[in-house]
């Protein structure tokens, strides 16, 4: 696999909260292919996904209206594939973190399961993040091989000031010292990460979240949308999510649902992925479109 970082800066320690600079969303799929192909090399050949814990929630807390009926909140990370190696999409989190979003109710946590993605993220290539929350970061920022991790896990820059200004939890707060050892980068709207992979920035949910696109050599085509909504439904009818425990910008938040059905009815090729939608992972399981597992 080739080098993925030329035009990666050093670290940039961000003074400045996240939320001072006024966001907006306006990706282009057609201009993500094109980011995602302007690195030359060998694409990716297969993905694979995991699922290191749960939260069990009714559905109307990921869709606004839908019924209060049973719903679980799958917590995962995926794995690119290249011929010679392989990039971590998000990086699990320790039992600490996860009790985090239990909110005082104890929640399915799979301890083996969290430490394939240990294994994973030291033999990663590289590591990339959909944003900076606790479930998609801590398995880097918390971890006892921290130092080498973090070597090789690229960060934006708003991602790496919301965890030192305005992080989710203390647990997740970084100092100007981790933030430096970070491969940062910033970017207007795509960036063009690893061949076949492109970066997209769709701040909403959190002010450094970003689509990450993949093509794989079959020429399969995958969006992963990271928590833009919590269940594929909620792109199937633009709907949002209704739990009082966040607060998402709405306008922002409707162009992305809105970006992400159009995808969906006018890109056949494109297989949105949910990060935490559980129905979902398990039917892309059952198609082959994710394979069940690391390798």
């Amino acid at each position: 696999m080739r080098a993925f970082f030329a035009s990666v800066c050093a670290a940039a320690v961000l003074a400045v909260s996240p939320a001072c600079a006024a966001e907006t969303f306006g990706a282009d799929i057609a201009a993500i292919r094109t980011a995602a192909s302007a690195m030359p090399g060998v694409k990716p050949i297969r993905i694979n996904v995991i699922k290191f814990a749960e939260s069990r929630r009714t559905k109307n807390f990921a869709i606004k209206g839908a019924p209060r009926e049973p719903s679980i909140q799958a917590r995962t990370a995926f794995q690119v594939v290249y011929p010679d190696g392989y990039v971590m999409i998000d990086t699990g989190m320790d039992l600490q973190v996860h009790k985090f979003f239990g909110r005082g109710v104890e929640e399915p946590y799979f301890p083996e399961q969290e430490k394939k993605v240990e294994a994973a993220l030291r033999g990663a290539k590289s590591i990339v993040v959909t944003h900076e929350h606790g479930d998609h970061v801590a398995g880097v920022l918390r971890s006892p091989d921290f130092t080498a991790l973090a070597g090789k896990t690229t960060l934006t820059k708003t991602q790496v000031a919301t965890l030192m200004n305005e992080p989710q939890m203390p647990e997740i707060k970084i100092t100007a010292e981790q933030a430096g050892k970070f491969k940062t980068i910033d970017y207007d709207k795509t960036f063009s990460y690893a061949p076949g992979i492109a970066l997209a920035k769709s701040p909403g949910h959190t002010p450094g979240s970003q689509i990450i696109f993949v093509t794989l050599a079959s020429g399969r085509e995958y969006l992963f949308t990271g928590d833009i909504a919590w269940h594929m439904d909620g792109v199937r009818t633009t709907t949002g999510k209704d739990a009082p425990w966040i607060t998402e910008p709405a306008d922002l938040m409707a162009a992305e649902l809105s970006f992400l059905n159009g995808v969906m009815k006018n890109e056949k090729n494109v297989t949105i992925v949910i990060s935490h939608d559980e129905d979902q992972r398990l039917d892309y399981i059952k198609q082959g479109l994710l394979g069940d597992g690391l390798e």
